[in-house]
């Protein structure tokens, strides 16, 4: 079956690929086959009617002779010996056809001779129609000579075709009528009928095989065309035609070589500026960092001062300036941590974030990673232990902190976090108890500097916790969605796989495969009532 299926889906791709050229060869062909039949048919019919016309008017002309030298010269009642010689006499005419002559008794009443004897031609041969009107006497006029003239008329009795004539003897005499048979004539027509035939069909299979001929010729560079334009969509933007000619298919190369050229270089300089703006921002970051340390150093001393003061503990701050300290060290916490978050992103524009695996206890990674930023009150896990995967710890604590920080920002407390298994992927949920998110914003919750702060409170984040946790879950092969929960708030879902690729050697020296930990079946319950820390 599978080899039929395979079979049946390359007759149809063939048919596909060979559509237009298809269409081509039908169009010759119904092309040559109505011009051949319609010049087959014109020449039968010409044909037909110069060899039909041409041995009537011969047949015709002899038999009026013949009337006119040996019927003439009976006597007005001749007898039936007399008549059938007569008609033998005229019969072995050159013409070789067949003669009854009628004429009247002295007495009365009617006497016939014809060439072939009892047995030969009778009058019943004759049509009534052709009979009447031989026998009809016309009115002699200036335009009509003579009363009497001569008719014929084509038969068929038993598919042999027959010419029938007859005329009366002027001045008195025997009536005759001959027949003739066109058999040979009709020979003649069916072997010109079969040899147009032939000639219909060679000039069809003619128009065929030339029809194929130019759709190749045709069709090749159109398919040359194709084949540059997928390579071009493959990004081998270096693609170009060999043109040769001057026709439209030529000036169609032409053409796509010119938009190639283009579009390589409009890449390459727009490449050219997306790196730089890289460079640009990894710099940036990167000579951040060093007055940054200084900051922060300096906010966390103030931060102790605000501290010890406000306990009472010795040292004071003029109440005028500690808004602005307070103000000055949660800005630098912020400033500090956007540029953290600017130096992962530019990782990952230039693709130089790695991932370092290990054997990672999924639950006591989620739970190391509330109690890390101080969460044990606002968040309820509720996974099994014993769910182990390979995955790098440093990048699933980053995207389960920004994921649990976002709903507590956001969606409010307690949040609830599970974890379960589906085939081969570790799923991990996380919901919120906010009213949700709205649904012009769920398109753009992982869209970079993104924030929904008309429907949402203001953030303190830069807008890239939730793009930065899901180009981790891309680099380990997984991946996030956000929905609304029919019973309220925002669920976050992240799948990754229990082994995004196989163990280097050396990577997480110790550890056993998925599953080797075994789990006690127990499940963690951490919940509260509030939340610090910043993602």
């Amino acid at each position: 079956m599978r080899g039929w299926a395979a079979a049946r889906k390359g007759v149809w791709s063939w048919l596909r690929f060979t559509s237009l050229r298809l269409r081509l060869v039908l169009v010759f062909g119904l092309v040559a086959l109505t011009a051949a039949v319609s010049a087959s048919g014109i020449a039968y019919w010409l044909n037909r009617e110069a060899v039909l016309t041409r041995t009537q008017d011969a047949v015709l002309r002899g038999f009026e002779q013949e009337m006119q030298n040996r019927a003439g010269a009976l006597p007005e009642h001749p007898t039936q010996d007399e008549l059938q010689h007569t008609a033998g006499q005229m019969a072995n005419s050159s013409q070789r056809f067949s003669v009854l002559l009628v004429a009247e008794k002295a007495g009365g009443g009617a006497v016939y001779g014809s060439s072939g004897g009892l047995g030969g031609f009778a009058l019943s041969d004759v049509p009534e129609s052709l009979r009447g009107a031989v026998n009809k006497e016309q009115k002699v006029t200036s335009a009509n000579k003579q009363p009497y003239h001569l008719y014929w008329q084509r038969i068929t009795d038993d598919g042999t075709p027959y010419l029938v004539a007859g005329t009366k003897v002027i001045g008195g005499g025997p009536t005759g009528y001959m027949l003739k048979s066109l058999e040979p004539e009709a020979k003649d027509l069916n072997s010109l009928a079969w040899s147009l035939g032939i000639a219909t069909a060679v000039a069809l299979l003619g128009s065929a095989l030339l029809a194929q001929a130019l759709a190749t010729t045709v069709l090749k560079p159109v398919h040359r065309l194709g084949v540059a334009a997928r390579r071009l969509g493959e990004g081998k933007l270096d693609t170009r035609l060999r043109v040769s000619g001057t026709d439209e298919l030529a000036d169609l190369s032409r053409t796509f070589n010119s938009a190639a050229e283009a579009l390589e270089k409009r890449v390459a300089d727009m490449a050219g500026r997306e790196q730089a703006s890289r460079r640009f921002v990894a710099d940036m970051s990167h000579e951040l960092r060093t007055p940054l340390t200084a900051l922060t150093a300096v906010t966390e001393v103030l931060e102790e001062e605000l501290e010890f003061a406000s306990e009472g503990e010795g040292g004071s701050f003029d109440p005028m300036v500690e808004p602005a300290v307070r103000l000055v060290v949660s800005e630098t916490r912020r400033l500090n941590d956007l540029v953290e978050n600017l130096m992962e992103v530019t990782r990952f524009d230039a693709g130089t974030a790695r991932l370092v695996l290990d054997d990672v206890d999924v639950v006591d990674q989620i739970t190391a990673c509330i109690d890390a930023r101080a969460w044990l009150d606002a968040v309820e896990l509720d996974a099994e232990r014993g769910i182990h995967a390979r995955l790098d710890p440093r990048r699933l604590d980053v995207i389960l902190a920004n994921l649990i920080g976002n709903a507590l920002k956001h969606g409010g407390s307690p949040v609830r976090v599970s974890v379960s298994r589906a085939d081969d992927e570790i799923v991990i949920r996380v919901r919120d108890n906010g009213p949700g998110i709205p649904e012009d914003v769920l398109p753009h919750v992982f869209d970079r500097f993104y924030k929904a702060s008309a429907s949402r409170p203001r953030s303190e984040g830069s807008g890239l916790g939730l793009s930065i946790a899901l180009e981790n879950a891309h680099i380990h092969g997984g991946r996030i969605s956000a929905e609304n929960s029919p019973g309220g708030g925002a669920v976050f879902t992240l799948w990754l796989p229990q082994d995004p690729s196989p163990p280097a050697e050396g990577d997480g020296a110790g550890a056993g495969s998925p599953g080797d930990a075994p789990g006690d079946g127990s499940k963690d319950t951490v919940r509260g009532k509030d939340a610090k820390g910043q993602v």
